[in-house]
């Protein structure tokens, strides 16, 4: 059986694991909101412990916690960061919506883990901790920084070494001219350079937005406490709490000049999300052409050589499937939807206070986390071996009756649909057709039917 030892809050007293970091109000949480099994991200932890160690300096800064105090709140922040006290947080997303409960099991942990060393002074969850604060403000704050530290330093770096393995395997397919398809239907050539072209630069224009989502996500509403007045907040606290975690983290945040907006509606959230959800379906459509082009490998489209990772069948022998793409796909549906949650939760901030930060937060961090893992899995176990089979281009690329289009501008829109019409019906190539229906010459034809020339 669990040991425990009593702890007391405002409401009374609570027993608590006897080992547990945590305190009265996390316990009172873990009884009342055992809810789901999704939990509260850890970035969402370690960016709220490098939020109240920068509250801490600018509380010793201004006299409301002493040296020896900070100090301890230092060292207990750092052990939070570093990861070492994630199993002291073990609390659900589903909570109240200000996220107050996972504010207080932060103030809980830090104090009880700062008070082992304190010899005099001990802290308080909410007169030390949170001094100067509100969940209202800290936790909107911790979810800027969450984000802010997921994107600099994975999502962004990620897609930017995807990019370029899409640019080197464009460049690798240059001179490669195969045969369009509009409505899953011949169409006129392309080179398979030029289909690349359109993934890298999806990827490239979603670099540029993140960057410019990035400059939001920079800015944090602390020091706004409950309603955003500054309410119980001195002067100078927010902006040495900013300057200290760009120091701290080396990423720029800055006071938010309307803290009322950012804790009432939480639009920097929520275009990152939609930036996330349209790289997401650029990445779909890019997964489904790769798996198209590669169908086969007898019986399709095979046009592409995709890797051979894993057996595909439990019951077909030899069997290889595109399961990279198929991977890729699923978590891009899953983060189109969680876009079109967040765009429900963005739009239920009643009068001062969004109520929806926890549910906002888990869908924000859970789509990075998997537009990052999915994209590197794809590089490195799809695009980076993708091959053309050229022997399939070719003979696709000549067999195909659309280049007839190439003669359009020389003999007509009706006599170029009686050739491939005629072609089509008799199994004839498009040179034989237009000879036999003496609707063009074999010089003619020869001269403008030149895939290479039409791309």
């Amino acid at each position: 059986m669990t040991d425990f030892r009593q702890e007391q809050d405002s409401l009374g007293t609570v027993d608590v694991p006897k080992d547990a970091l945590y305190g009265a109000q996390t316990q009172r949480a873990c009884e009342h909101f055992a809810i789901g099994q999704e939990m509260m991200p850890m970035e969402v932890i370690h960016a709220y412990a490098s939020l109240k160690l920068a509250c801490a300096y600018a509380n010793e800064q201004q006299d409301i916690i002493t040296k020896p105090q900070y100090e301890a709140i230092l060292s207990a922040t750092s052990a939070i960061v570093e990861g070492k006290l994630d199993e002291d947080f073990p609390l659900s997303i589903w909570q109240s919506g200000s996220g107050t409960q996972t504010n207080m099991n932060v103030n809980e942990v830090i104090a009880n883990f700062a008070n082992q060393t304190l010899k005099e002074d001990p802290l308080h969850p909410n007169d030390h901790v949170n001094a100067q604060q509100s969940s209202n403000d800290t936790f909107p704050s911790a979810m800027h920084i969450a984000l802010a530290k997921a994107l600099v330093a994975d999502v962004l770096p990620t897609l930017i070494h995807f990019k370029a393995t899409l640019s080197k395997k464009e460049a690798s397919f240059e001179g490669i001219v195969r045969i369009g398809r509009t409505h899953l239907q011949d169409a006129v050539p392309i080179s398979l350079a030029q289909s690349f072209s359109a993934y890298t630069t999806f990827v490239s224009e979603a670099i540029d937005l993140l960057h410019d989502k990035l400059t939001a996500l920079y800015n944090l509403p602390i020091g706004g406490t409950a309603v955003g007045t500054g309410l119980n907040a001195q002067e100078g606290f927010a902006d040495t709490v900013v300057e200290h975690l760009t120091e701290q983290l080396n990423i720029p945040f800055s006071v938010a000049q309307n803290p009322f907006a950012i804790l009432s509606s939480h639009n920097a959230m929520t275009e990152l999300s939609g930036t996330l959800a349209t790289l997401a379906t650029n990445l779909n459509k890019m997964a489904n052409d790769i798996r198209l082009l590669g169908s086969g490998p007898r019986s399709g489209i095979g046009e592409l050589i995709l890797p051979s990772n894993e057996p595909g069948s439990s019951i077909m022998p030899g069997k290889v499937n595109p399961t990279q793409c198929e991977a890729l796909s699923q978590v891009c549906l899953q983060v189109m939807a969680n876009h079109q949650l967040v765009l429900m939760a963005n739009s239920q901030g009643h009068l001062e206070l969004n109520t929806y930060n926890p549910l906002m937060i888990h869908n924000l961090i859970q789509s990075c986390s998997l537009l990052n893992d999915a994209c590197q899995s794809f590089e490195k176990h799809c695009l980076k071996d993708l091959s053309p089979n050229k022997a399939v281009i070719e003979a696709n690329l000549e067999s195909s009756l659309m280049l007839i289009t190439a003669l359009k501008p020389i003999i007509g829109y009706d006599a170029c649909a009686k050739i491939a019409i005629h072609a089509h019906k008799e199994g004839m190539t498009l040179k034989e057709a237009g000879i036999k229906l003496g609707l063009v010459t074999e010089e003619i034809f020869d001269e403008h039917v030149n895939p290479e020339q039409m791309v």
